[in-house]
């Protein structure tokens, strides 16, 4: 980025004000969103800096709400028009009068009403509800160092469906590791594949035990078809555990730079914790060990088998 539009990303605080009186509500929320999206989707602010060819400096500005003051004056112009600034601004949601009235339903509900909005959706455009497998399809969600791999084959095991993990599938589809997709081709790349790969794992097996990727929530389509093709259950653990146990497998990504990471993994956990809660099931392994969280896990998953027989 130019040095032009760099000083229009860091325009400073008033400096005659404490710092905090200084930040602008609107600039403190876009810092937020900032930050969540770049929790959720497992980024460093050193890789979102680098992709976005800005300065770390730069973009902590940005997340900090002392960044890119030249939106405020796109809130003045909305405000005067009696508008939100998404429709000034022009996202898919104003594209049509179909859209403005659909978002005008949906605005201010609370989560639970958006939720049944969303599945009554998909049952009228035909993406969910009507797999009559869904219910035989499990898929475990949640962080790396959960135990999605090792008891989701124990689930099958025990089940008697084969086992997928969907990263091993990925990297079969793209000739290459999920870290080479992502060095070579980008994230946009290796969200395309993760979506054909569960595409064509929903395809192939009617049971199936599924690992999924920690990240397969960061992108709404896959996630969509994830929910509407199979029963998730959410692998719950405290972020030391989480982290303890990657090490304990030798691998301490996407961490290994950082130099505060577990503050790192609970930012992620935070971005992520409200798309892992739509998740059908969930199953709290803190604190226990692989025989306990197998029990637990087998039991929550065996007693919703039988009440959708």
């Amino acid at each position: 980025m130019n040095e032009r539009a760099d000083a229009v990303l860091t325009a400073p605080a008033d400096p005659a004000l404490p710092a905090e009186e200084a930040k602008n509500p609107l600039l403190v929320a876009l810092g937020e969103r900032v930050r969540n999206l770049r929790a959720r989707r497992g980024l460093t602010r050193k890789a979102v800096a680098q992709a976005a060819e800005v300065s770390e400096r730069h973009l902590a500005n940005l997340e900090y709400g002392i960044g890119n003051a030249s939106i405020l004056v796109l809130q003045q112009v909305a405000t005067a028009l009696q508008c939100s600034l998404a429709e000034l601004v022009g996202d898919v949601t104003t594209s049509s009068p179909e859209w403005l009235l659909i978002r005008e339903l949906l605005e201010r509900r609370d989560e639970a009403d958006l939720r049944r909005a969303r599945i009554a959706l998909g049952e009228l455009l035909g993406t969910a509800a009507g797999d009559p497998a869904r219910n035989r399809r499990i898929a475990l969600v949640g962080l790396r160092g959960a135990g999605k791999s090792t008891l989701g084959q124990m689930l099958a095991d025990d089940l008697e469906v084969p086992f997928i993990e969907l990263s091993r599938e990925i990297e079969k589809l793209a000739g290459c590791s999920v870290r080479e997709i992502h060095d070579l081709y980008g994230t946009n790349a290796y969200r395309r594949y993760e979506r054909r790969a569960l595409e064509e794992t929903v395809q192939i097996y009617s049971e199936v035990v599924i690992a999924t990727p920690g990240g397969i929530v960061s992108d709404p389509a896959t996630f969509n078809q994830l929910l509407a093709h199979c029963t998730t259950v959410w692998l719950q653990a405290a972020p030391e555990e989480h982290m303890g146990r990657v090490a304990a497998q030798g691998d301490t990504r996407p961490m290994a730079a950082s130099k505060e990471a577990m503050d790192d993994l609970r930012r992620i956990l935070a971005g992520r914790a409200a798309f892992y809660s739509k998740a059908d099931l969930s199953v709290d392994t803190s604190g226990q060990g692989l025989a306990q969280s197998f029990r637990a896990l087998r039991t929550t998953v065996r007693e919703a088998m039988s009440r959708a027989a």
